[in-house]
């Protein structure tokens, strides 16, 4: 296959790369970092076999248990309350989780939630497209406005909108150009909120150009609320990803506890982000650094104190209510509750909000995924699944150090979004290959090819995009 063929051409590959980027210094950086690593990863391949049975002693401390165990606390929860040392830890029934499993139930599911939505639309993405299924979204979004200004007991119904300033910010016609009848028309009741990336400023964010500028840092959130429901996901609001672009998507029904929360972290992101205004310019919050203007460190701390502001809060509150439902004196009957007018299932579902904002010194999901990655012990099974398959050097050593199965799902080149692209963005399905390939050349020399396995999505016609959790139809092919 050709892209293999220019995948296996190694370090020659590489600097033709970057020799057609003179001018675009932040994809060049970008391909230099990949190139850097993928030499290291040669150079180490020999030497690290010896080390890998320490790469469990290597990993982050285990967060300790703030209180030990006890009978009251439902089965199966010990394992990983650990984590709610880190973040709030959800209870809820299963009968309130509903995997979704296409782009298009996504999309009408979404759309649906906002027609009926009385309180509250929160909305967290990458970016809004600018096609008929977008503006159809939008549509969706303003009729729901104008039937909350109509209705004869008006609902103080409020949309928030956060998305990434570079991405959405990219074309004449854009995420904001979209958005903007919104926020003229409903001022008082829809909030748009840009995320720039500390790191993009001075000389640096005025010499890249545009998509390239997008590779310093992204707001990456994708989450959509609605009243007390909630879908995550890893799908962005844009038009392959309503119709053949496969993704994951987890609806939370009826979970106010898990609704509040994300409606706090998105408001707390917007207001450490660009507001946009009804004029199509932008200003920060009111006694916040700005982004890039300001002090970096100044702005970056003061984020970090309003992310993990709403963080600890919601845990010490979800910790309290673990308190009062596990280990209170006076615990209630399901029939004592369900008289005392709570009619909710009892939990049988623990749900853990892992965030990570690198620039914040926010790096939560890194040190529970690392953790968890080291617990995996001979005969569990770890279910990996990605778009864009590139590891860390720790995760690396961890998948190639421990003894659990894993089970590695990743987009084939012709699924990958980047098939096809015109000049460089081309290549970038054949850079995958070449580290998949380097990696499972590892998993042979070391003789676990039986105990690590990599499948690649293929489905004609569609692209791959989900990460962690994976429910759908596919083809599976390995790669050897």
């Amino acid at each position: 296959m050709a892209v293999a063929a220019a995948a296996a051409a190694g370090p020659v590959f590489w600097r033709r790369l970057l020799g057609l980027l003179p001018g675009r210094p932040g994809l060049a950086a970008l391909l230099g970092r990949l190139s850097d690593r993928l030499g290291r990863n040669r150079d180490r391949q020999r030497r690290r076999s010896p080390w890998l049975l320490l790469a469990p002693l290597l990993s982050p401390t285990v967060p300790q248990v703030t209180s030990p165990p006890c009978c009251l606390c439902p089965e199966g929860v010990h394992r990983f309350q650990w984590i709610r040392n880190l973040v709030p830890e959800f209870g809820v029934s299963s009968s309130h989780v509903r995997v979704l499993s296409s782009p298009a139930e996504f999309f009408e599911l979404m759309k649906g939630q906002i027609r009926v939505a009385k309180r509250r639309v929160v909305m967290a993405s990458l970016y809004l497209g600018t096609g008929p299924l977008e503006q159809e979204l939008v549509d969706c979004l303003e009729s729901t406005l104008e039937k909350s200004l109509q209705a004869k007991f008006p609902s103080n119904l409020k949309v928030s909108i956060l998305l990434d300033f570079t991405r959405g910010s990219r074309g004449r016609k854009n995420s904001r150009t979209m958005l903007l009848p919104l926020l003229q028309r409903f001022p008082e009741q829809v909030r748009v909120s840009l995320f720039h990336t500390p790191h993009l400023r001075g000389l640096l964010r005025l010499l890249i150009p545009e998509r390239f500028n997008e590779t310093i840092g992204l707001q990456h959130i994708k989450v959509y609320l609605f009243d007390n429901s909630v879908i995550l996901s890893g799908a962005n609001l844009s038009d392959s990803y309503f119709t053949n672009r496969q993704d994951r998507y987890v609806f939370l029904q009826d979970c106010v506890e898990i609704a509040d929360f994300f409606t706090e972290l998105v408001d707390a992101v917007g207001d450490v982000s660009l507001q946009l205004q009804g004029d199509d310019t932008v200003q920060v919050v009111d006694g916040m650094v700005h982004p890039y203007k300001g002090d970096r460190a100044e702005y970056c701390k003061a984020a970090n104190k309003r992310v993990m502001d709403v963080i600890n809060s919601a845990r010490t509150r979800q910790q309290m209510l673990h308190a009062q439902t596990f280990h209170s004196n006076s615990l209630l009957t399901q029939e004592d509750a369900a008289a005392a007018g709570d009619r909710r299932p009892a939990p049988d579902t623990w749900i853990y909000p892992l965030i990570q904002m690198k620039p914040f010194e926010i790096q939560i999901d890194e040190i529970v995924t690392e953790t968890l990655l080291t617990e995996a012990e001979r005969g569990a099974k770890v279910y990996l699944t990605t778009g864009y398959f590139n590891l860390t050097q720790a995760y690396m050593d961890l998948v190639l150090g421990t003894r659990a199965e894993y089970q590695i799902l990743l987009a084939s080149p012709e699924v990958n979004g980047f098939f096809g692209a015109k000049g460089v963005a081309g290549a970038i399905p054949a850079a995958y290959v070449h580290i998949e390939r380097q990696f499972y050349s590892e998993v042979c020399s070391l003789g676990q090819q039986e105990r690590v396995q990599l499948q690649e999505y293929w489905r004609r016609g569609w692209t791959f995009h989900a990460k962690g959790q994976f429910t759908g139809t596919w083809r599976p092919r390995l790669r050897s």
